[in-house]
């Protein structure tokens, strides 16, 4: 059993705003598949905090890729892991 996640308020607006995304460009088989995809990555964060890559704005922030399209951002804390937002990497990218 991993850490406990707590999903922020921006995190749980940005998913909501993708899967919106995904749902009117390519339909509900899509966005089910991306809801069970975001299921999967956040059980893996969840068992192995640091399995991904930490940003290179905070050292303490990690990306998460979810699908090619998307990730999520997210800090390690000792006793559970925030999830800070998720991101559609289609968009600006974040850094330059």
């Amino acid at each position: 059993m991993g850490l406990p996640i707590i999903i922020s308020e921006t995190a749980y607006l940005t998913f909501e705003s993708i899967c919106a995304q995904i749902e009117e460009r390519l339909g509900n088989k899509a966005l089910q598949d991306f809801k069970k995809d975001t299921i999967r990555t956040l059980e893996l964060i969840a068992n192995s905090p640091f399995i991904y890559k930490e940003t290179e704005f905070d050292s303490n922030v990690r990306q998460g890729l979810i699908k090619k399209l998307s990730s999520v951002f997210y800090e390690v804390k000792s006793d559970r892991i925030e999830i800070l937002f998720f991101w559609d990497n289609r968009q600006e990218p974040m850094f330059y």
